[in-house]
């Protein structure tokens, strides 16, 4: 199978314009770059605008589609709204944010200092919603309808995560704005959805993440069912049917991707899967002989 394939018919995002945060490497440039492919109009953000500037020149010479490379930290409010006055003023309107700015590095939280971990919840829960209020504001005022916020959470949003604390408690604070602005900015035409993605590896997070031999050591592809990890356009492809109209009845929902990753690790006694054949014939046994007594 195809894991590259690309999934939705070459117009399916035409007349879009898109802002992508943190859009000028991994997952989100491979997101911004289906999105042109499509048809969309896509405005990247993120702090680093030469980044951006290259990336921006690169998709554009690569899709023949419009990108526009905006410099903005999204911890700022005032700077969120100028990024948003600039995506109106060059592309007339914005239909939809994807909210995928992130900030994340391993760490025993006990030596943490209290900026470490502040850093990561604005970048991830102050970020996302001064992005999402600024947005939300500007398409009530505008009376805007059939428009998207896609945020990019992970399965650790709801089931906690040592070692990566500060993230887990940002991406949970995303999930619960996600849903709850679904019920309440309904009314608006304003949909919220969120991808929970797996094991994706980016070479700037992963760095991070898993630093010096440690990616050898703790293989990811192992902790998940389907022994492998995911191709960049698989989330390309889910996160483009999510903003796209084909999705319009699917509305505080949260998507997860990751090849039954987190199920495993859920399970009480998943971790009976690393007993060999012939040991489960020697368990099976013994069980059978208790039973019998």
């Amino acid at each position: 199978m195809d894991f590259k394939a690309k999934m939705l018919r070459d117009d399916a995002l035409a007349d879009k314009v898109i802002v992508v945060t943190g859009g000028g490497s991994g997952l989100g440039k491979a997101m911004t770059r289906y999105f042109m492919e499509l048809g969309a109009r896509v405005a990247i953000t993120s702090r680093d605008l030469d980044k951006l500037k290259a990336t921006a020149l690169a998709l554009e010479t690569e899709t023949k589609g419009s990108c526009l490379p905006l410099q903005c930290d999204v911890r700022h409010y005032e700077q969120v709204e100028a990024m948003l006055a600039e995506v109106v003023r060059t592309y007339g309107k914005v239909d939809v944010l994807l909210n995928n700015a992130a900030g994340n590095f391993i760490s025993p939280t006990e030596r943490l200092s209290a900026n470490a971990f502040d850093t990561i919840i604005d970048i991830v829960l102050k970020g996302s919603k001064n992005c999402t209020l600024a947005f939300g504001k500007h398409w009530i005022d505008a009376k805007q309808t059939n428009c998207t916020v896609l945020n990019i959470v992970t399965t650790y949003a709801w089931t906690g995560s040592a070692y990566v604390v500060p993230s887990a408690t940002a991406k949970a604070g995303v999930l619960a704005m996600t849903r709850s602005l679904a019920v309440e900015w309904a009314k608006y035409g304003i949909r919220m959805n969120a991808i929970a993605p797996g094991p994706f590896p980016t070479k700037g997070a992963w760095d991070r993440l898993l630093p010096g031999d440690l990616a050898e050591k703790f293989d990811m592809a192992k902790k998940v069912p389907l022994r492998r990890v995911g191709d960049h356009q698989e989330l390309a492809n889910l996160a483009a049917y999510l903003v796209s109209d084909f999705s319009a009845y699917i509305n505080g929902e949260v998507v997860t991707i990751d090849g039954g990753e987190w199920l495993q690790g859920a399970g009480q006694f998943n971790i009976l899967e690393q007993i060999p054949p012939a040991l489960w014939d020697k368990l099976e046994s013994m069980i059978k002989n208790k039973g019998s007594k």
